[in-house]
């Protein structure tokens, strides 16, 4: 398993993940909470949202799976709720939801890969997370989240079975 290296935001999601983890019995939904709330004070104030956001989610999926991994917990759970989290905050704070969604998705395989988890397994549950955030948030975002996901992330369709109409 090898080290990721993390920024202070990473840092930030890494503490939020091991006290989700150790404090609740509710890990994954403790975890979309935290995830939106990182991506949230990230972004506050700033004019380049998106950008500010696609950097932002990097950290904060880095973070969220290296603190999982650090206390022997399940990653893949916790890339789903983080890409989850991350994608939510995005909407809230006015970014290109579809872009964060990649950025996200991307961070996430290869977070999984730095501590030894399947990219293939991560991908779905990344798009997954994406997928379930996109629906909460309205029609045509879960559109506009499934075309790019699968335009932008290999296997994505595969996982993206029914896209709307």
């Amino acid at each position: 398993m090898s080290k990721i290296s993390l920024s202070a935001i990473g840092r930030a999601a890494k503490t939020a993940t091991i006290g989700a983890i150790k404090g609740t019995g509710e890990t994954a939904s403790a975890l979309v909470g935290a995830s939106r709330d990182l991506l949230l004070v990230t972004v506050e104030g700033v004019t380049q949202v998106t950008t500010t956001a696609e950097k932002g989610v990097v950290e904060i999926i880095k973070g969220a799976v290296s603190g999982t991994a650090e206390v022997g917990e399940e990653v893949l759970t916790t890339i789903k709720s983080a890409v989850r989290g991350t994608v939510k905050g995005a909407s809230e704070a006015g970014a290109d939801v579809g872009k964060v969604a990649v950025a996200a998705t991307q961070a996430a395989i290869e977070a999984a890969e730095n501590v030894g988890e399947d990219a293939g397994s991560a991908m779905k549950h990344a798009v997954t997370g994406a997928i379930e955030a996109a629906d909460e948030i309205g029609t045509d975002t879960a559109k506009a989240v499934r075309d790019v996901l699968t335009t932008s992330i290999k296997g994505a369709k595969d996982v993206i079975k029914q896209p709307l109409k």
